[in-house]
């Protein structure tokens, strides 16, 4: 097994833990806290159903009877069968019980917007892979045909600079529009497939969008870009997008959403891990290997009548590295 997928469930729907503290600094925290507070209720829920289907009662780390079964090698967590599942060489993270997801009501009731990152760390050539398995789980995950919006963020993209002029222009040298046009050529199937309703950009300032537009066969109707950095939407871009009918949306995403070493201490065997890793000191607990992060896709399910969200949540998939 080489292949994780990591999921957060319904975050809209889970307790406090995962929502953003005011004043975080870090905008991938609802991503990291989401995974985290989803891998402690998995261990608590499998664990308490497998004692309940089973009939039985196992001790507890303390002697006591009634509790979860214990590992003793991932310090005290439910063994890591009992809360995640492996299939076809993927182990998933914590594991899904698919027939119980999906939306409340008609997915025609929904606006189902997908937002794929593709990482730095992962092999360019994959990129089409990634695309079609992350909208696959994401479709699967809300019991959806199809999504409304499907938005790709590339890696080294952003608007930085002394003011919004020069964030444009110094965005036009960013990342690679090659391989950012092969990538755009999987996303282009999705659509042709009938898949993915509308297609997006993140981060993609004047003269890239520009070059971009004039390479591809699908063109993307909404750019989204973060100010964070920048104050102002710089007036090229803006004039670009109203001339070629492309809505131009603000975001406050973080474009380096999952760091490599990130995975490591949501899955370690350290404190506020998971124990799905061994321990590298010892070899003992768990998987053997480093986490190289591939992709992260958040969907947002809006039920349309009333403009709330239902159903918010991410995936993220990693390839296991042996040492």
């Amino acid at each position: 097994m080489a292949k994780l997928i990591l999921s957060t469930g319904n975050i809209v729907s889970g307790g406090p833990s995962i929502i953003r503290k005011p004043g975080a600094y870090r905008s991938n925290l609802e991503l990291t806290n989401s995974l985290r507070s989803n891998f402690l209720a998995a261990q608590q829920d499998f664990a308490a159903a497998e004692l309940r289907s089973n009939g039985t009662a196992t001790p507890t780390s303390n002697g006591d009877a009634g509790g979860p079964d214990l590992d003793a090698e991932t310090g005290g967590r439910p063994s890591a069968s009992v809360w995640t599942a492996e299939e076809n060489g993927v182990l998933y993270v914590p594991r899904i019980d698919w027939p119980e997801e999906g939306l409340q009501e008609e997915p025609a009731q929904y606006n189902i917007t997908v937002k794929l990152f593709f990482l730095p760390t992962a092999p360019v050539s994959k990129r089409p892979q990634y695309a079609g398995e992350a909208l696959d789980l994401v479709l699967k995950e809300l019991g959806a045909p199809a999504v409304d919006l499907f938005i790709v963020s590339f890696p080294g993209m952003s608007f930085e600079g002394d003011c919004e002029w020069e964030a444009d222009k110094q965005n036009s040298a960013q990342g690679n529009d090659e391989e950012e046009i092969a990538a755009w050529s999987a996303v282009e199937e999705l659509h042709r497939r009938g898949l993915a309703k509308k297609l997006g950009l993140a981060e993609f300032g004047s003269e890239k969008l520009g070059r971009f537009l004039q390479k591809v066969q699908v063109r993307p109707t909404v750019d989204q870009i973060n100010l964070k950095n920048c104050c102002n939407v710089p007036p090229p871009l803006a004039k670009l997008t109203k001339e070629q009918g492309i809505e131009l949306l603000v975001h406050s995403d973080c474009t380096d959403i999952l760091p490599k070493g990130t995975l490591r201490d949501l899955l370690g065997p350290g404190l506020g891990g998971a124990g799905i890793l061994a321990d590298p000191e010892t070899g003992r607990g768990g998987l053997h290997g480093d986490l190289s992060p591939q992709w992260v896709v958040k969907y947002t399910a809006v039920v349309r009548d009333r403009g709330v969200i239902e159903n918010k949540g991410y995936f993220a998939g990693a390839e296991l590295v042996e040492g």
